[in-house]
């Protein structure tokens, strides 16, 4: 097994199990929070990777020994956690998920008590307390205790079901193919495409965690299951990623689609009943600020990371908000990325326009994305984004998240990467040629 470090941030630490995680640094991180939250209940979570089980019992050490009662739900969907958090009125929550990492990695995600992930600052007073190993442990009688609620997916369903038209769905009786990928979110994703009247055709919908194939829900990853949507003949398919924050789309020609057009077609349905804000990051496709301009709606970017979209969502009052990797964040059921309503708004949005999926992709702006990363010393970062801005003089700059600059019809997004010494660089243009040419331009001043 290769060696790695434990990638610890704000938002949690990640690592591969048995190499850089191990069970200390999970009840360690579990203290921290503990100790920030000073007690009180904590909702505890999992996606369905093996490793989980070994984890949670790290976890629930570290909780119970700073005084933390653990309300324990087992295998479930980020979003759902974020949702019990609010219904258990709980301190904070763990979700124990490496997300859209291969089988071998796993890590924490941290939650504060309003149900979204923990903002930066949040995030940084746990990383000091894991860092200095200052935790509040109590003695033997202050120690906290492990309770298993009521089944918390019946709430996030309740809650999707009550902010869409289910009988508008229900009432085309539409075929549709569920890759769950043996993740946490398939038992929930059927019920609730059943609730809608939907015939599912389902694969690796029981959450073993023995993945069908690589976790991240690519159009890369995704050219084995793609043409089952088309042989069952379902007019939709929809892809989850290990612990269900994510949603990718396969459209009824076994086309996968990229993950930018999901977070587009779920705008698209909710400005249709309400007008509002809009939020998304600065890596996110151009076509859901088209979306939002023709609906005469505000809309508004944010630094990279769901706590930096969520954060500018509550300032701006939106009615919708996301990332361009599948995430969809609708403030009616929460504050996390949520595949669930994304998958029952795109539904909606089928039923009422009565067009196929292929159809409304098409009726959307058309742009190239391409992204890149070049290696760039972090002490010559500063100097390169000069460079580049000055080489692009009409364009509009923006420096919350490195350094955007939007053209007339295109953009370009350069930040550094946390993790290593290179530059992420993306560009999105109306032809892939000028997508390619903008990331080339960048490079060769990153030379």
């Amino acid at each position: 097994m290769p060696t790695s470090d434990l990638i610890v941030s704000v938002s949690g630490i990640r690592g591969i199990v048995g190499d850089s995680l191990t069970p200390e640094p999970a009840a360690r991180f579990a203290a921290a929070l503990g100790t920030f939250l000073h007690g009180g209940n904590v909702v505890l979570s999992r996606d369905s990777r093996p490793s989980g089980e070994m984890l949670r019992h790290a976890v629930i050490a570290g909780l119970l020994s700073v005084g933390c009662t653990v309300e324990d739900i087992g295998i479930a969907a980020t979003p759902t956690v974020g949702i019990a958090v609010r219904n258990l009125q709980a301190a904070g929550g763990i979700q124990i998920t490496a997300s859209h990492n291969p089988a071998p990695w796993n890590g924490l995600k941290l939650f504060g008590g309003d149900g979204a992930v923990l903002p930066a600052n949040q995030g940084q007073e746990v990383r000091m307390s894991y860092d200095s190993q200052a935790f509040a442990r109590v003695g033997w009688d202050k120690i906290g205790r492990v309770r298993i609620p009521p089944d918390v997916s019946d709430d996030h369903l309740r809650l999707v079901l009550d902010n869409i038209g289910v009988a508008v769905i229900a009432s085309r009786g539409f075929r549709v193919f569920l890759d769950a990928n043996a993740g946490a979110g398939g038992p929930l994703g059927m019920r609730l495409l059943g609730e809608l009247g939907c015939e599912v055709v389902q694969y690796g919908c029981e959450p073993t965690g023995e993945f069908l194939h690589e976790p991240e829900p690519t159009p890369a990853h995704l050219t084995e299951v793609a043409p089952w949507v088309k042989r069952h003949e379902a007019v939709v398919g929809f892809v989850l990623d290990p612990d269900s924050d994510r949603l990718a789309l396969i459209d009824e020609t076994g086309t996968c689609l990229s993950e930018e057009l999901t977070l587009a077609l779920a705008v698209k349905f909710r400005l249709r009943s309400v007008t509002g804000p809009v939020v998304v990051n600065m890596s996110t496709s151009r076509v859901i600020e088209d979306i939002a301009v023709a609906a005469g709606c505000d809309f508004h970017r944010a630094a990279v990371g769901e706590a930096n979209v969520v954060e500018k969502m509550r300032a701006t009052s939106a009615v919708i908000g996301g990332e361009g990797n599948g995430g969809v964040i609708d403030p009616r059921l929460g504050w996390v990325r949520d595949p669930f309503i994304g998958m029952a708004q795109i539904l909606n949005l089928m039923a009422d326009e009565r067009k196929p999926l292929s159809q409304l992709i098409a009726e959307l702006p058309a742009y190239s994305m391409l992204k890149t990363k070049f290696a760039v010393p972090k002490e010559k970062l500063p100097a390169a984004l000069a460079a580049l801005t000055a080489a692009f003089p009409t364009a509009t700059a923006n420096t919350v998240d490195g350094l955007r600059l939007d053209g007339p019809d295109w953009w370009l997004h350069v930040r550094g990467s946390n993790t290593e010494p290179v530059v992420r660089v993306i560009a999105e243009a109306p032809t892939e040629a000028r997508a390619q040419e903008l990331c080339a331009q960048a490079g060769a001043l990153f030379g």
